[in-house]
């Protein structure tokens, strides 16, 4: 009887142990966005890329991304509102984002994704801001129908919300292309837990798994710009100068 109750004891003590470990896990899990705490310690986070990335409160990166968010909001604002009135809607910039957006919206899953990236990057031509580096809002992309990689990811960033893919599942990722040794921006959109990529640099879409010349620098969420803990020293794109 005493063996029995030993190894009941036993048991109990098995399980309360698995108890305290699940909610260990738990805690980690836990980490957000905004508040990482102890999610540095998941071997592979819920970003694209699977690395993890802690918010910034600072840095060049951030007030760009800080100040493009007010144009973003205002542009989402005037395309809501050609959207529901095309009639009446003056600007010809919208009605070429809606037309992409109508197309995407016709379709389901990884083809409406796929829509978006190949509409916008054939609907704006590649031109490099220099060193001035300006970040432009999506109307302004198209009306001016030039823009480099992160005017692409913020027009398609917008056609996607458009779309009706869920903001929280929309990403813009910085990251340095080790063979043409280069920052680069891209959008990123989650499709059955995988992030896609969608680059103007091809028209066919990647896991983010399998961009192996990419390594992730930074991530943009909303109004929150989160760094990759694996960032190099020095990065060559001066919106990335987030220091």
């Amino acid at each position: 009887m005493e063996t029995a109750a030993r190894s009941r004891a036993f048991r109990a003590i098995v399980v309360m142990c698995g108890l305290i470990l699940l909610g260990s896990a738990a805690e980690l899990r836990a980490g957000t966005l905004l508040s990482p705490g102890a999610g540095v310690l998941v071997r592979k986070s819920a970003e694209p890329f699977g690395v993890f990335a802690f918010a910034i409160s600072s840095g060049g990166l951030q007030q760009r991304w800080s100040a493009l968010k007010d144009k973003l909001d205002d542009d989402m604002v005037q395309l809501a509102l050609c959207d529901g009135d095309r009639d009446n809607c003056a600007s010809s910039a919208a009605l070429e984002l809606l037309a992409i957006v109508d197309q995407a919206r016709a379709r389901d899953g990884r083809a409406r994704l796929g829509e978006v990236n190949r509409a916008i990057n054939l609907a704006i031509h590649a031109a490099n801001d220099g060193t001035d580096d300006v970040w432009s809002s999506p109307l302004s992309t198209f009306a001016r129908g030039t823009g480099d990689c992160e005017d692409y990811a913020i027009a398609k960033l917008a056609a996607l919300r458009l779309a009706g893919i869920a903001s929280e599942d929309l990403r813009i990722v910085v990251v340095r292309d080790v063979m043409a040794g280069e920052a680069h921006a891209i959008a990123a959109a989650k499709l059955d837990g995988q992030w896609l990529m969608l680059d103007n640099r091809r028209m066919a879409m990647v896991r983010d798994d399998a961009t192996r010349s990419y390594q992730p620098l930074f991530v943009l969420h909303q109004s929150a710009v989160l760094k990759y803990v694996d960032e190099p020293v020095q990065v060559s794109m001066a919106a990335a100068e987030a220091r």
